[in-house]
């Protein structure tokens, strides 16, 4: 009755550009909440630091697992919150049931199957409390199952399920501008580049080299890099391999966590600071 009626709205945790709209300190100073606490709206009601930890812990335990453990009638809780702290303590990291079920064995001393931790996987992206990003070959444009990366909706929520002890900035920068590429509309993948080349013997070598995220739009895509800092040129090189093995002419992007100006080198390569890239959408194309 309802076919082709409907539409699906998408509504993500406040990006940094929106909590930033009611809070007045320097950007600076509100990332450090942003990032610790997350994008919900109701945590920027509550005044101290305990009342926003209480809110997001019993928001996750009363809303998110009882919610997936109850739609899908989940007998292993206990297994499914050690699968989501696992996922929480590794974001931005490669991995896949077979990987993740390895993990079980050998920390836990727990058995669990490829096609549960499957399930649970999915579980955790139709519940939004996760999202799924799969790799792309670039050069071969074709996308490889082998192995996905997985990232919080909310990292404040992600934070509380590890107790608010794993707070590794560089990683959860990365998560934050994955999230604020999707809220941008973004279709967002992970990329991989082959690059081929040949030894002091003739031994042919083959290497792949990592892009952060390749982000489409319609007939536009950007790739980028989430690099925390870049404090010397060989860090800068590094950083900028993956993208200097992309032979076609699509923008390539590298966001630092330092304020700085915008700068664009030789290769055309464009490095961003971080408060900049998320408050002035325009500055992608910069």
């Amino acid at each position: 009755e309802f076919r082709g009626r409907g539409d699906q709205i998408h509504v993500y945790p406040l990006s940094f550009a929106e909590f930033m709209s009611v809070d007045n300190r320097h950007p600076i100073d509100a990332w450090n909440d942003y990032y610790t606490y997350g994008g919900l709206p109701h945590v920027l009601t509550l005044e101290t630091p305990k009342k926003k930890i209480d809110y997001i812990k019993r928001l996750y335990t009363t809303v998110y697992i009882n919610d997936i453990v109850e739609r899908y009638k989940i007998k292993g809780e206990s297994e499914l919150k050690e699968l989501i702290q696992i996922i929480a303590s590794a974001i931005g990291s490669p991995t896949n049931p077979n990987k993740l079920a390895n993990t079980f064995k050998s920390l836990k001393n727990v058995s669990l199957s490829n096609k549960t931790i499957d399930n649970y996987l999915t579980y955790l992206c139709e519940s939004f409390l996760t999202e799924k990003a799969i790799r792309y070959d670039i050069k071969g444009k074709k996308y490889i199952n082998t192995l996905s990366k997985y990232y919080f909706t909310d990292v404040g929520v992600r934070n509380a399920i590890l107790d608010f002890r794993q707070q590794e900035e560089n990683h959860i920068m990365e998560n934050i501008i994955y999230n604020e590429l999707k809220i941008r509309g973004f279709q967002v993948d992970v990329g991989v580049v082959e690059h081929r080349t040949t030894d002091k013997d003739g031994k042919r070598i083959r290497k792949q080299y990592e892009v952060d995220f390749v982000a489409n739009q319609g007939s536009q895509r950007y790739y980028i890099q989430s690099a925390f800092i870049m404090p010397t040129d060989a860090k800068e090189r590094q950083e900028s391999a993956s993208l200097l093995n992309i032979d076609d002419s699509f923008k390539k992007i590298i966001i630092v966590k330092d304020y700085i100006k915008p700068k664009r080198n030789e290769e055309g390569i464009v490095t961003i600071g971080l408060i900049d890239f998320l408050l002035k959408p325009e500055l992608i194309n910069w």
